[in-house]
């Protein structure tokens, strides 16, 4: 990971701002169940605005419009490919692929919005959420929201830490992992209440 930040602080600032947007990109466009270093692109570029190289606001306009475009093409091959796109992941990644679809097909807009924020939901949710039938206008609303909100938040984190953007990144990466944990925790509950509710005859 250090390599890869001081690779790209190295890079011209036009090329810092073309990762900061096509990194975020391809982490839902590319194939479902990729994760690239998107997050640590944008993180970047706000480390690079920071240095007065770049403006923040560009970091944030590309990074937006790198993950809502990476996002919507995500959906679109989950929608073209349908239900069975779960069944063709990395056997690895197939059982955090059903707890997605569990999470999308009850969290809906929310699940879209919060899977911004951790590497792998990010790669998952939105081809999840279009092959699970998730309305165009809802899955819009919800990655407009979460792109946005996620490429402002890295971007400036990323401008405030200046000099000391290797610590604050290494505290980033932890959140991520307790993030994800968080998720999939949270969705193995609601999969076992239900069950139980269901045996006793409780409505849903």
């Amino acid at each position: 990971m250090t390599q890869l930040v001081g690779w790209l602080i190295a890079l011209p600032p036009v090329l810092v701002l073309v990762a900061a947007f096509l990194l975020p990109a391809a982490e839902a466009s590319a194939l479902v169940g990729l994760v690239v270093p998107g997050e640590t692109a944008v993180f970047v570029g706000g480390v690079v605005a920071h240095g007065g190289r770049l403006p923040v606001l560009a970091v944030v306009v590309a990074a937006a419009l790198g993950a809502v475009v990476g996002d919507q093409v995500g959906y679109r091959t989950g929608r073209r490919f349908g239900p069975g796109l779960v069944g063709r992941l990395p056997t690895r990644l197939r059982v955090r692929g059903e707890q997605v679809t569990d999470l999308v097909a009850r969290r809906g807009r929310w699940a879209v919005v919060l899977g911004r924020w951790t590497a792998l939901l990010r790669a998952l949710v939105p081809g999840v959420a279009g092959a699970s039938g998730m309305a165009p206008r809802d899955f819009a609303v919800a990655n407009v929201l979460g792109g946005v909100t996620w490429a402002t938040v890295v971007a400036l984190l990323g401008y405030g830490a200046g000099a000391a953007y290797a610590s604050v990144l290494t505290r980033m990466d932890h959140a991520s992992e307790v993030a994800v944990v968080a998720v999939v925790v949270l969705v193995a509950v609601g999969v076992v209440l239900r069950r139980v509710l269901r045996r006793r005859g409780t409505p849903l």
